[in-house]
């Protein structure tokens, strides 16, 4: 039973002392306690901390944490504990549950008792919904209607925590539930009833975010919460208005029907200076999230342009400070500051509603603050720096002009580079010549260093000379100060701008090389004090470049003495702390030295992979917290969290996890520089990679960071390349060791762009290995992850077509529709290249494989899909037919009438595929479809004949039936009378585009002239100078190649003629100079 006997009573009072030592701020204390408490049985504990709950007269303190360990204990180990208790001693402890509540005289412990009451409820609806604690639900009604308060509190608290407590009576109860929460909204007595109730109806709402009938049904409760919004706030209370915040976020069209109303009520919170910063921006990310999650339906409210001036002047709500323009350390924003919650809710809105909207808004206000000088001097900080002069000279509003040439230095490239060169490279060259404002002049560096990556070097080199110059002096100059006063903020940023120059001036920086490289290789040497990591980080990253720039032969002299730097840096590497910025510079310059060094490297191999390899070996801590906990851990320490809902959130801790993303990137580059240098390397590198495919987490948490590293995975054909050298047997144990990793993330990996590289390393992969590389169970899974991605290509173009009938379709959400579009097409294109390779590499035998896909492919080519999904189906069927002839012939009845009609398609793009289907039919189809081409040819012909098939667009296709043609007349000429069309296709010579293609009509032509063809070569050989301009033509377009097979054929043709002098020189004086010098190119390659 759950009361205690004498003996028992004892044992409480130890149990009290354990939990008093658990709150114990002595380490040790707490953690022996913590060791005791896992000792103790599960049901032991629950009657333990039930009864010290219940028990009024223990401390306060033990109370509460009794409570918020039974309500863990249900969280975290319920099907552990409960289910085993005895049902008596189950129904006693749902019973003292509901007395607590009801007696508790505390209302935070009755709170906590509540959210128990909660868990264990949620945790009682059985699989069919039904909710096995029926007392409970009792207690709701009765308590919602009670005379007393605090029983309306705790039920209110309760639905709150855990709306889905009606279970499959839900919608039976739906008015009961929807009364309930508008008699307590009305409440006039109680305010904290009517927050309550409005954080209770938001949390329902929100529970059935996909339910568009019940939201509708509960939208005459918004008005309610949105007054909830307003008065809690006044009482010092945003619980309300993060909830309001949810809601945008996850049911934005709850809100529709009151959307003016909200953005009013957002508006005049954020304007309002009576309230705290954080619940202004909480009202202000209403708005920011809304524009994110329903961009369509703000669009349509223009008035949202009245929030514009409102995150400008957040944005200048600055503090004063007198030393902001000498300091020499950055403080990391503060993200409570108004100044950044502004910035980024502007940067926010802009992405959210597009520029096309926020830009005119934004340009209107912008022009009216810097002609407003008067209140330009406001946000100038009073001018305390300079009193009277003026307000743009301010060094702050000059750092915010630099920033803003960097972004869009950035973001319009090489436009921008192009069209504003000579102003912005002299104003940034004189901005850093201000030594009275460091942090000005360093911020000029940093705008140089985005003005010149994207630079086109034809642009930068008249500058070099000028840029040159000023960045020595300047770095003479702060060297200076380095050693006098310590200073280092200007230099760090000037090292990187004359890395970012040498690298966009590659070899023209050569002349140059000398001025810096004794003052760089003095800086690595001397810069050791702690201080200075990250000056010496950008030095070793600035000479790196500069060596990459100036080339091998320039940089050898410096080569092993820098190299010997690196190599000292690298052995004081293990005392390095794990977040000194060096690491990552350095990692990244022994990577740079990889490419300059070339082979040379290997050497060095064994001191640099150690440190890389712990480097890129770091796990992530990560914990799963019920969200109560989760505030007892901060951000500060670098933990990241994701709510899962349910009360529960995920953590991971960020730190080391970009340097773990770029010494993978380090890996990967150096096995590809190595090739089969790299072979020892290569089995701990897979064995660290393959784990890495399923490196990802939900949400946005850490997006960028963790696709960067399942990116990583695609390096796997690098690596089996590096790994052939120790034969066959060590290369497939290798690739075992891949395949189902890679297999299972085709399935799972939930970014696009992530999961189109890996299914293209897939297929190269496949290539690589050939025949026999997949076993069945690879056969089966891939055929089901395969069938998987069709079948969804169709189904999100369903969802598309229905978002286009949507009220708040427009033109903004088409552009968003297309680019999802495009990213499935590019998905359908992996699919047919993973095919390609299996089909390359089984040939035939994998057909009845196949067979399971076959309906879905033969959808992509019905008339009616959009022109991507025909060509790429067709591309498939070509597959089919090129690999896996005779039998393709069995598919004909499905693909051959598509394919016929696809010839003359108004998409180039299907042309081509269906052309490129008729050529390999050709070659390698066989008997059976010999019927076709009668139909074929004249269709062809009809496209190259067509006015405009040689516009750019249609080029590749033409050329693609060009070479069908030329394939029918050369394996099939029994089908078609080669003689009659021998003359037009040779006025359709050469193919310009299609390399591989153009290889086949030379070929062919080869074939032509070598059995002396009187149609090509025209009588007494009148042809032959018409034949030298298509030769001529082919070398220059680089459609023959010195080195292939086709050359030789042609260039022998050439020599013939060579000793026929008459003929020779009448074939010679047709061409023209580029011509000639093309035919002599080819007879002295091939």
């Amino acid at each position: 039973s759950l009361f205690l006997n004498p003996a028992a009573m004892a044992e409480q009072q130890q149990f009290y002392l354990l939990l008093s030592n658990l709150m114990s701020p002595d380490n040790t204390v707490r953690k022996q306690s913590e060791e005791t408490y896992d000792t103790i049985p599960g049901q032991t504990k629950i009657s333990f901390l039930l009864q010290a709950i219940r028990d009024a007269s223990a401390a306060e303190e033990v109370k509460q944490m009794a409570a918020v360990l039974l309500r863990r204990l249900l969280s975290s180990s319920f099907e552990e504990v409960y289910p085993s208790l005895a049902i008596d001693v189950q129904t006693a402890i749902r019973t003292e549950l509901l007395a607590g509540i009801q007696s508790e005289v505390s209302s935070n412990i009755r709170k906590k008792v509540c959210d128990i009451a909660a868990e264990l409820s949620r945790n009682l609806i059985d699989d069919d919904g039904n909710n096995q604690w029926p007392e409970i639900l009792k207690f709701l009604f009765d308590s919602v209607n009670s005379q007393d308060v605090s029983l309306r509190e705790a039920a209110l608290h309760i639905f709150w925590n855990f709306p889905g407590i009606f279970g499959n009576q839900q919608q039976h109860y739906m008015e009961v539930i929807k009364r309930m929460l508008v008699q307590c909204m009305q409440d006039q007595e109680n305010p904290q009833i009517r927050t309550l109730a409005a954080r209770a109806a938001a949390s329902f709402v929100l529970s059935n975010e996909s339910n568009t009938a019940l939201l509708k049904h509960f939208s005459d409760l918004l008005p309610g919460i949105l007054q909830a919004v307003n008065e809690s706030c006044y009482r010092g209370d945003d619980s309300v208005l993060k909830s309001l915040v949810e809601i945008a976020d996850t049911a934005p069209k709850y809100l529709r029907p009151n959307l003016e109303a909200t953005l009013q009520l957002s508006l005049k919170l954020c304007a309002d200076t009576n309230l705290t910063n954080m619940q202004r921006q909480l009202a202000l990310e209403v708005i920011v999230t809304l524009s994110e999650t329903a961009a369509a339906m703000l669009r349509k409210h223009t008035n949202i342009v009245a929030q514009i001036p409102q995150m400008l002047s957040m944005m200048v709500d600055l503090e004063e400070d007198e030393e902001w323009a000498m300091a020499d350390e950055l403080e990391d924003d503060d993200f409570d500051s108004n100044a950044v919650a502004g910035e980024s809710a502007l940067d926010r809105i802009a992405c959210g509603l597009g520029g096309k909207i926020v830009l005119p808004m934004i340009k209107q206000h912008i022009m009216q603050m810097l002609q407003n000088r008067d209140r330009l001097e406001v946000q100038a900080h009073r001018q305390l720096c300079f009193p009277h002069s003026d307000p743009l000279q301010h060094p702050r509003v000059r750092y915010a002009a630099c920033n803003a040439i960097g972004q869009m230095a950035t973001d319009f490239a090489p436009t921008f580079q192009k069209k504003f060169h000579d102003k912005v490279i002299s104003a940034l060259l004189q901005t850093m010549e201000d030594q009275s404002n460091p942090r000005v002049q360093a911020h000029a560096a940093a705008a140089l260093i985005n003005f010149t990556e994207d630079c086109p070097k034809t642009l930068l080199i008249p500058y070099l000379d000028s840029l040159v110059q000023h960045l020595h002096v300047i770095m003479v100059a702060k060297l200076q100060e380095l050693i006098q006063k310590g200073t280092k903020l200007v230099l760090e940023q000037v090292v990187t701008s004359i890395a970012s120059v040498a690298d966009t001036a590659e070899e023209k920086f050569v002349p140059y090389y000398d001025l810096f490289m004794p003052s760089l290789k003095h800086i690595v040497e001397n810069a050791v004090q702690k201080e200075l990591r990250l000056l010496r980080g950008k030095t070793i990253e600035c000479i790196s470049l500069i060596g990459l720039a100036v080339g091998k032969e320039k940089f050898m002299p410096d080569a092993s003495a820098v190299m010997q730097l690196l190599l000292k840096t690298q052995t004081d590497f293990n005392d390095l702390e794990d977040d000194d910025p060096q690491i990552s510079y350095m990692i990244s310059a022994w990577a740079r030295m990889c490419k300059i060094l070339g082979k040379e490297f290997q050497q060095y191999l064994p001191v640099v992979m150690g440190p890389l390899m712990k480097t890129a070996s770091i796990k992530p801590e990560v914990a799963l917290l019920d969200t109560q906990d989760m505030e007892n851990m901060s951000e500060d320490d670098g933990w990241e969290f994701v709510n899962l809902g349910d009360q529960q959130s995920f953590g991971i801790k960020t730190a080391g996890l970009e340097e773990k993303a770029t010494a993978c990137q380090m890996l990967v580059c150096y096995a590809k520089e190595l090739k089969e240098g790299f072979v020892e390397y290569t089995e701990q590198v897979v064995k660290l990679m393959v784990p890495l495919l399923k490196f990802y987490f939900h949400d946005d948490i850490l997006h960028e960071i963790t696709v960067s590293y399942r990116y990583f995975a695609t390096s796997m054909p690098l690596l089996l390349e590096c790994a052939r050298v120790r034969g066959p047997e060590y290369l497939t144990q290798m690739w075992h060791f891949m395949c189902d990793a890679l297999i299972k993330s085709i399935g799972t990996e939930p970014d696009s762009d992530v999961l189109s590289e890996i299914m293209h390393s897939f297929a190269k992969c496949i290539e690589l290995m050939g025949d026999g590389c997949l076993n069945n169970e690879h056969f089966e899974e891939l055929g089901g992850i395969m069938k998987g991605k069709l079948e969804e290509h169709f189904k999100n173009q369903e969802v598309r077509q229905a978002k286009r009938q949507d009220e708040d379709y427009d033109e903004q959400v088409e552009e968003t529709l297309q680019d999802e579009d495009d990213n499935d097409v590019y998905i359908l294109t992996k699919v047919s290249d993973i095919l390609h390779s299996i089909f390359s590499s089984y040939r035939e035998q994998v057909l009845p494989w196949f067979e399971q896909l076959l309906q879905l492919i033969v959808s992509l080519i019905c008339p009616h899909r959009p022109w991507a999904d025909r060509q790429w189906g067709l591309c498939i069927f070509d597959d089919i037919i090129e690999h896996c002839s005779p039998s393709s012939f069995k598919y004909a009845e499905y693909f051959l009438r598509p394919m016929m009609q696809a010839l003359c398609d108004t998409s180039p793009e299907v042309r081509q595929a269906a052309a490129y289907g008729v050529g390999v039919m050709a070659q390698f189809g066989g008997e059976s479809y010999r019927p076709a081409f009668t139909e074929a040819v004249p269709l062809l012909v009809g496209v190259i004949q067509s006015p405009d098939s040689r516009a750019k667009e249609n080029a590749n296709a033409t050329e693609n039936c060009i070479s069908a043609v030329a394939k029918v007349m050369k394996y099939r000429p029994e089908c078609v009378s080669v003689n009659e069309i021998l003359p037009h296709w040779l006025s359709w010579m050469p193919l310009n585009e299609d390399k591989e293609e153009a290889v086949h009509t030379f070929n062919y032509l080869c074939d032509l002239i070598e059995s002396n063809n009187p149609i090509v070569l025209g009588p007494d050989n009148t042809n032959l100078p018409k034949i030298f301009i298509i030769i001529a033509d082919g070398v220059v377009n680089e459609s023959i190649k010195g080195e292939d097979g086709c050359s030789k054929r042609l260039a022998n043709v050439i020599r013939q003629v060579q000793v026929s002098g008459g003929l020779w020189t009448q074939c010679v004086s047709a061409l023209n100079e580029m011509q000639q010098k093309a035919i002599q190119d080819l007879l002295n390659t091939a």
